[in-house]
């Protein structure tokens, strides 16, 4: 069983989450639409059961990626962003000195060639013509 910390609970329900194609794409559509009710959901997967994609809709509310609301008969679910959020800055955000020394690095080694190759000159066949004439 994971941890009793709220805080890595709620952590690993995310990783959880988003580790299923479907329930990103269900996060994608919700991105684009301020609300959807659960058939709309569902009718954007057509080769998944409707009980199917209200598990995923269940496994996104328990990470508290989506809130759910009851109106009527149906339930309208929105994109919560807070945990993704979270995520970003508490643990991707860790990995981007990685990227900033490469990014460093492949400047460096730009830099370097482009002096480099300042610094020979090609020689020209006017030039190569003078050069052997002095012979």
């Amino acid at each position: 069983m994971p941890s009793s910390n709220p805080e890595t609970v709620s952590e690993a329900l995310v990783f959880e989450a988003l580790a299923d194609a479907t329930r990103r794409r269900v996060l994608e559509l919700l991105r684009t639409c301020d609300t959807m009710t659960a058939g709309e959901i569902a009718a954007a997967f057509p080769g998944i059961s409707r009980p199917a994609v209200s598990r995923h809709l269940r496994i996104l509310r328990d990470a508290g990626l989506v809130r759910a609301r009851e109106s009527g008969r149906e339930w309208h679910y929105r994109l919560d962003p807070g945990p993704l959020r979270a995520m970003q800055d508490e643990w991707l955000s860790t990995f981007a000195p990685i990227g900033q020394t490469s990014l460093r690095r492949l400047k460096q080694r730009a830099e370097s060639e482009t002096k480099e190759r300042r610094g020979t000159r090609r020689e020209t066949p006017a030039s190569q013509r003078k050069r052997i004439a002095r012979r």
